[in-house]
């Protein structure tokens, strides 16, 4: 083989791979799925530039009139509800009043324990982080949510102290699955005590408000700066992020380190504690499904074409729905084609469908992804430069923030 001919075969066959990669297909199923949704991978991802009704949206104009609400509706009707209904709010007091169990001085911050009223017959503990020498209204504060097994209390240790040293106001917590109402988590029945008390509102919806709940806290701590709170969560509370930075106004930026982007791939997003997609509600209307076993259920409302393997509601929409507020997510598996619970090479087709809704509202530079090797973890060196540097373009800058002793 001469070198003309092997540099034409190294073109042609990086040509090939960009177009490859130009198209967003689903990820590839997991094991043991659905005859129905087999192959999926091979199936590009629905548009985010089409309405419902097939028309194409060409505008920012129409996104924002158009699909993103038409979006909002299609979530809704998924999560139940996106806060309390004036029924629920029974149940809902002032998150203000807190009981303080700790408070200690460390290097930079003052470390307090507290408890939060996260509805009126369950506290949820909490750390909180205050810069020293902050000035009313001038921090910005950003709330940090733990994994599936370390306690509320490791978000200081992956990510607090260097906010706090930086200014930050922080407020570690951690999601209702992992402590819930009579000691109840994820594996002992925590969503379902959420259905008996709400009725249809996913676990993940849940989520939602409750990081709302805890914004409305720091909101009235005299330091924070209410226009300038941010999320970072890792894994659990990592897809927590998605829901939060699409559905939480409140929320301006958003860090979500591998969360694995797709709803249908190497994760578990169909357990009773997240979106819970084999379970029937009387409010999912449903009943001309063609799978009489879906019908009434999470899934039907999924994959609302059956012809067809993949949800055609997932995850790249959460993302667009996000802007214009800030989000970053981080894939530390990237290098593999596929990676249980972590974000692998077949994220980026999720990627590529929302940002070119970014691209469209002339908002690039809100939506990142970054692409890592490093492993399902919370922290590296890549990792951190990445949240770091993303929370202090969005959330401050150097003069807005104390200077680190």
């Amino acid at each position: 083989m001469n070198y003309l001919t092997l540099v034409g075969i190294l073109i042609g066959f990086v040509l090939f791979s960009e177009s490859i990669q130009a198209q967003a297909f689903y990820h590839t199923p997991p094991d043991g799925s659905d005859s129905r949704m087999r192959h999926q991978e091979s199936q590009e991802l629905t548009s985010l530039l089409v309405l419902d009704n097939g028309e194409t949206v060409e505008s920012a104009q129409a996104w924002w009139t158009k699909k993103r609400p038409e979006l909002v509706g299609h979530w809704t009707e998924i999560l139940g509800k996106l806060g309390p209904t004036s029924q629920d709010d029974r149940w809902f007091g002032d998150i203000t009043k807190i009981e303080k169990s700790a408070e200690v001085q460390c290097d930079g911050y003052r470390r307090i324990e507290i408890w939060l009223p996260m509805e009126k017959d369950f506290m949820q503990p909490h750390l909180l982080l205050v810069p020293d020498e902050a000035a009313d209204g001038k921090c910005p504060a950003v709330i940090a949510w733990t994994s599936t097994s370390p306690d509320f209390r490791k978000p200081e240790e992956w990510w607090g102290t260097w906010l706090a040293k930086r200014g930050f106001v922080v407020l570690t917590g951690w999601s209702f699955i992992r402590n819930y109402r009579d000691g109840t988590t994820y594996s002992t029945g925590a969503q379902e005590r959420v259905y008996e008390r709400f009725g249809h509102w996913l676990s993940m919806g849940k989520m939602v408000h409750d990081v709302q709940r805890e914004v409305e806290f720091l909101k009235s701590i005299p330091q924070v700066d209410p226009a300038r709170i941010g999320f970072i969560g890792f894994s659990l509370s990592a897809k927590t992020a998605l829901y939060v930075a699409a559905l939480a106004p409140e929320i301006k930026a958003t860090v979500s380190i591998d969360p694995h982007i797709p709803i249908f791939g190497a994760s578990n997003y169909h357990s009773p504690w997240y979106l819970d997609f084999e379970r029937s509600f009387d409010d999912i209307q449903t009943e001309d499904y063609p799978d009489e076993s879906k019908r009434g259920t999470i899934w039907s409302l999924l994959d609302t074409d059956p012809s067809t393997p993949g949800f055609e509601r997932n995850h790249h929409e959460l993302l667009a729905m996000a802007a214009p507020r800030s989000l970053m997510i981080i894939g530390c598996s990237t290098d593999k084609v596929s990676a249980p619970h972590s974000d692998d090479r077949q994220s980026v087709g999720y990627v590529e469908r929302a940002e070119e809704v970014y691209r469209l509202l002339s908002m690039e530079d809100r939506f990142q992804y970054v692409p890592l090797t490093c492993g399902h973890k919370a922290i590296s060196p890549d990792i951190d430069e990445a949240w770091q540097s993303f929370f202090l373009k969005w959330l401050g800058s150097s003069k807005q923030l104390v200077t680190p002793k």
